[in-house]
């Protein structure tokens, strides 16, 4: 079976492509490299009607399982939206491509887990920045955007430790198969922005959570697919390949060219 992996679309930044042109590509992608399955770790677009649309659509044209966790970007919401941001996540959650909360079953020998996951700082220079201090969300002038547009009700040391019960009540289910895991937030450091950094030793607090570190120890986790720092990397570590495979946004491919982005960017599984 061979199933493919991307994040970080982001449909709706790109200043010389439509949605529709990443559905076009994406779609024939996936024919194009005979795929199974697709899984999409997160970052369709900035709101939520279109992110859902968007991978109902490439399920379709492409007649195969599409699975996806939403990212933070697929969170944010305006002043015209009268949804929430817990409305927001229950939206996708009750998505049949979502699988917040669902396990989905591939066969007798394996599983996919996937949540968004959240940041709990844990990636920071701490000897720097304190909690409160990071809290801010605020450095150099620069503002995490989530402050603007998300508002969970609670803290993001509490969301991370609440994605984290999730994804162990989901593992739980599936513990004696092979497990993809699926998170947007990542969850390995060697995926942050190496220190010392001028800006990162504050920002890889909103990178990645550590709150995971403990289920590649319980649980047999063969891949870990993730997203959101908008760079391609492959890591194996103790039996574990961690994948991230960020399209990112056009300023920051290596070409212009979205078809050429895509073929770098798709990994594959075969199971």
């Amino acid at each position: 079976m061979r199933i493919g992996a991307i994040s970080d679309l982001h449909i709706d930044r790109s200043k010389d492509y439509y949605p529709q042109d990443f559905e076009y590509i994406l779609t024939n992608e996936i024919k194009r490299l005979n795929l199974d399955m697709l899984l999409i770790a997160g970052d369709v677009s900035n709101h939520y009607l279109q992110t859902v649309q968007f991978v109902q659509n490439v399920k379709h044209h492409s007649n195969i399982d599409v699975l996806f966790i939403p990212g933070n970007h697929d969170y944010w919401k305006s002043e015209q939206d009268d949804k929430s941001s817990y409305e927001i996540f229950e939206h996708y959650k009750s998505q049949p491509e979502s699988i917040i909360g669902n396990p989905y079953i591939i066969n007798d020998d394996w599983a996919i887990v996937g949540h968004s996951g959240w940041y709990d700082y844990s990636f920071a220079d701490h000897e720097k920045f304190s909690l409160e201090r990071l809290e801010r969300r605020k450095y150099y002038g620069s503002t995490w955007l989530d402050k603007e547009h998300i508002d969970w009700g609670k803290s993001d040391l509490e969301m991370s430790k609440l994605a984290a019960t999730s994804v162990k009540n989901d593992l739980e289910q599936v513990k004696d198969k092979n497990i993809i895991l699926m998170t947007h937030i990542v969850t390995h450091k060697r995926f942050a922005v190496p220190m010392p950094h001028r800006i990162f030793d504050y920002f890889n607090a909103f990178i990645g959570t550590s709150d995971f570190d403990q289920f590649y120890e319980t649980y047999p986790i063969k891949y870990s697919i993730m997203g959101h720092v908008h760079f391609r990397s492959i890591i194996e570590e103790s039996g574990v390949q961690y994948i991230c495979p960020c399209l990112g946004y056009q300023r920051e491919w290596r070409t212009q060219d979205l078809e050429t982005e895509m073929k770098h960017t798709i990994q594959i599984i075969e199971i």
